[in-house]
């Protein structure tokens, strides 16, 4: 099978494309025959060595994707060969024609849906559900503040927290990221390269600052959100594609009596997989009736995955890139 290879950490230009055996799936795992690959901002970090995590070179970077079971190890119950599913790797794995990964991580599709909606559904928009459902409690009425909000992650936030009923307020680096933003549902937005963030925030909250929080840039931003969180709010880290990890003033949240919230899907997926499995399948029903409409900023051969990752750190990408082997 091909798959894209990070022989060493540093730029994703030099992932290369190679020629590996074909994986088997063991005891309680699953083998996928990939139709569509989610590309994210965590798996460049992934190449360049700066993630969480850094796994033994070689290996073949990716988080999300879906197609179709060829092979089930054994003890595998649910599914079958040929069901259609979405799958998550937490070996990574997925920037290849095939992948093994657990059956408690692979979740059954519904036939109305097309690989290319839900390859790249999981990563971002199962971290904005699990984030404002679980983690952040948003309420309907609430206003809830979404930064890069034209991003794959931020982009699902503000559909997600539309649909839940809140005032969502994007926040974004440019006129043209805010307008997409707009067409998907968010009622109000900020300019962060030209607005005061902290004074724009508080003219569109009648000063009170925003219920929720969800921020996945971090970075220069940080100084303003930290100040501009309402009473008993919820301040959701989600990341930090700003490039630097802010360092926060505790007495801010003890004086104003917010949280900060700590937001990790992957590793919600594994110690919750019951409840990531329900909030999975609520996606998959809320995009196959129109509720949710994920956003492509385009679709790509695999062997493109070097250019799809350049443009998601160039902060070009609204919405996701998908890849196809």
């Amino acid at each position: 099978m091909e798959a894209i290879v990070c022989e060493a950490y540093g730029p994703v230009d030099d992932l290369v494309l190679r020629e590996l055996p074909e994986p088997v799936p063991g005891p309680g795992e699953i083998r996928l025959q990939i139709s569509a690959v989610g590309v994210n901002f965590p798996d460049a970090l992934l190449v360049r060595g700066l993630y969480q995590v850094k796994p033994d070179l070689p290996f073949v970077p990716g988080i999300e994707c879906a197609g179709t079971i060829d092979a089930l190890g054994e003890g595998v119950s649910g599914f079958e060969a040929g069901d259609r599913v979405a799958a998550m790797s937490p070996r990574f794995g997925t920037y290849a024609q095939a992948v093994v990964v657990p059956a408690s991580h692979a979740y059954l599709l519904p036939a109305s849906l097309e690989f290319t909606q839900v390859g790249g559904l999981l990563c971002a928009h199962g971290t904005a559900y699990h984030a404002l459902v679980q983690r952040g409690s948003l309420q309907a009425g609430e206003t809830l503040l979404v930064t890069g909000a034209a991003g794959g992650t931020g982009l699902a936030a503000v559909q997600i927290g539309c649909a839940l009923g809140a005032h969502v307020i994007a926040a974004c680096s440019t006129a043209e990221k805010l307008e997409v933003a707009k067409r998907h549902g968010a009622h109000t937005g900020i300019n962060t390269s030209g607005d005061d963030l902290r004074e724009a925030i508080r003219s569109l909250t009648g000063g009170n600052g925003a219920d929720v929080i969800f921020d996945p840039v971090g970075g220069e931003l940080a100084g303003a959100l930290s100040r501009s969180v309402a009473w008993r709010g919820r301040w959701l880290v989600i990341g930090f594609a700003g490039g630097k990890i802010p360092q926060l003033p505790l007495n801010l949240p003890l004086v104003k009596g917010y949280s900060v919230v700590g937001v990790f899907w992957g590793n919600f997926c594994e110690k919750e997989p019951d409840q990531a499995r329900q909030n999975h399948q609520q996606l998959f029903e809320l995009t196959a009736s129109g509720a949710l409409q994920p956003q492509l900023h385009a679709v790509m051969p695999l062997a493109q995955a070097a250019n799809a990752l350049q443009q998601i750190e160039q902060r070009t990408v609204c919405g996701k890139i998908v890849l196809t082997p």
